[in-house]
């Protein structure tokens, strides 16, 4: 009885063995796709997208991991949907890119009016004998002193954005924005709507 034992389980190795390596040359492949397929769409969406792209990202890590623990199912598995989702990754980038232009268009025209607004105010309000009652000397300096960082910032911005670097152009031309607004109303200007949200 033993002399056919041991071949039998010698035989079972040998078929267990095959079992699992025939999975890892699908599970390489399906690795293999999906990372081409997430950098090809990665260098445009981490400028639009960084958060979606390491969720990509970690999902071929943990599929390459299953891989390296010779889990091929899991493996598979992991790195079967990450082409399609990179796929998906790329056009989410495109229509991010499509909303942070449209904002910076609608920012850029309003923000350059707003300034030359305060300049103009600020001009006209330290010629002039006396101040409005809402107004004293130090918030009208406080709001001189903070134009030429204004002016700075927005040329920053428009770097940024010739730069392609949408999202900090917008985040810079919110922030111009804030203290153009906080500028207008202590001078006792109106805000224009548009800006007040």
């Amino acid at each position: 009885m033993k002399k056919w034992l041991k071949p039998m389980v010698l035989m079972v190795l040998v078929l267990f063995v095959a079992a699992c390596a025939s999975g890892k040359k699908p599970a390489e492949e399906a690795i293999k796709a999906a990372e081409a397929a997430i950098n090809a769409a990665k260098g445009e969406a981490m400028k639009y997208i960084p958060d979606q792209v390491k969720t990509l990202e970690d999902g071929l890590t943990a599929a390459k991991e299953a891989l390296a623990k010779k889990d091929y199912k899991a493996a598979l598995s992991g790195a079967k949907d990450l082409p399609g989702k990179a796929n998906d990754l790329a056009a989410a980038a495109a229509t991010r890119k499509e909303e942070l232009t449209q904002a910076w268009k609608e920012m850029s025209g309003g923000l350059p009016r707003m300034v030359e607004a305060i300049k103009s105010r600020v001009d006209i309000l330290s010629q002039s004998k006396k101040l409005p009652a809402n107004l004293d000397k130090a918030k009208l300096d406080g709001v001189k002193a903070g134009l030429p960082e204004v002016t700075q910032m927005w040329d920053d911005a428009q770097k940024a954005f010739s730069g392609g670097n949408l999202a900090d152009a917008i985040s810079k031309a919110k922030t111009i924005k804030d203290k153009a607004v906080e500028m207008m109303t202590t001078l006792g200007m109106q805000v224009p709507a548009g800006a007040k949200s």
